[in-house]
């Protein structure tokens, strides 16, 4: 059976199949060259063999910390270190009366993929009402409704992508015919600038979503107070331009960074993580999944000898 792990304990037993995953640049759980039903009992000159990914002994150094009683521990995973890990344990059973020694092996795998967190962003939808789809004004309000925004969390190096908009007729019950801009447009962490916000840490993925959930909620805050203004306003006349109340739409985008992606079937004990991209699959871009390349031997792989795709959203 199948057995899979996301890593919580700082121990872990083998069972055979076993999946574990670490996230990128921390250190993995100590991997135990034995099954707990062995750990209970007595073992008569034990020896442990190690082999790593690349099918080579894995002995002590900076990154690979082996004890003398088997336990492994690997330091600042990265994206290569992923793969089979496989321990064999080697020891002697003696019979008390003959002294007979008889050598005993036993081996335990584990499978490790390193592991990223997805890049949030939000996809937001809201409504407006209008004089008429026809003038430039819903242009110019359009643009200064996105440079609000953009306003707003540009201390978070978060700003607004893919806006657009369109302006409908809605027929409402008892209110008559009425013009509405529907506005769309994307929220991302990655403006201008944004690798300064991650003050020289290796890893930013936890800051860039910090600042977008607060960008998130900055966002919903501004919206709710013009619902506000339009109920405490009702005596007044409103302008032609105001906003509809509960129009306001939310949706997280998930996003991997090149070489990793999302598959529920293979990792479904870690389905809302991005997985190293295994051998034979890459990712290029800022897409949810590993696409096929046979001509790929590696973990985490960005390309494809066939393709030439560079990734423009982590630019400056």
């Amino acid at each position: 059976v199948m057995r899979t792990w996301v890593l919580l304990p700082a121990v872990l037993w083998c069972l055979t199949g076993d999946k574990i995953y670490v996230k990128l640049h921390q250190n993995s759980p100590v991997l135990m060259c034995m099954d707990f039903k062995l750990s209970k009992k007595e073992i008569v000159d034990p020896t442990y063999l190690w082999i790593g990914p690349n099918e080579k002994t894995l002995t002590g150094n900076n990154r690979i910390n082996i004890t003398k009683t088997g336990q492994l521990m690997v330091k600042d995973f990265l994206e290569p270190l992923s793969g089979l890990y496989t321990c064999t344990l080697s020891y002697k059973t003696v019979k008390a009366e003959t002294q007979e020694e008889k050598t005993v092996k036993k081996r335990y795998d584990f499978m490790v993929f390193a592991y990223r967190e997805p890049d949030y962003s939000y996809q937001m939808a809201v409504r407006f009402t209008t004089k008429s789809c026809i003038g430039r004004y819903n242009d110019v309000f359009f643009r200064v409704l996105k440079k609000i925004l953009d306003n707003l969390m540009s201390d978070l190096s978060c700003h607004v992508i893919e806006p657009s908009y369109k302006c409908h007729s809605v027929e409402i019950p008892e209110h008559g015919l009425i013009y509405e801009l529907f506005i769309a447009f994307q929220v991302n962490p990655f403006a201008p600038g944004w690798k300064g916000a991650c003050n020289g840490s290796v890893d930013c993925e936890d800051t860039t979503n910090h600042n977008i959930l607060q960008a998130r909620d900055r966002i919903e805050e501004f919206f709710r107070s013009q619902a506000y203004i339009f109920y405490h306003n009702f005596n007044k006349t409103l302008p032609a331009m105001h906003f509809v109340d509960h129009s306001l739409q939310v949706v997280r985008l998930d996003s991997c960074r090149p070489g990793f992606g999302k598959n529920e079937g293979l990792h479904s004990n870690c389905a809302s993580c991005c997985v190293v991209c295994s051998p034979a699959t890459f990712s290029p871009d800022v897409n949810v999944t590993c696409q096929t390349c046979v001509s790929v031997l590696t973990y985490g792989a960005k390309s494809c000898p066939q393709t030439s795709n560079k990734n423009q959203q982590y630019e400056d």
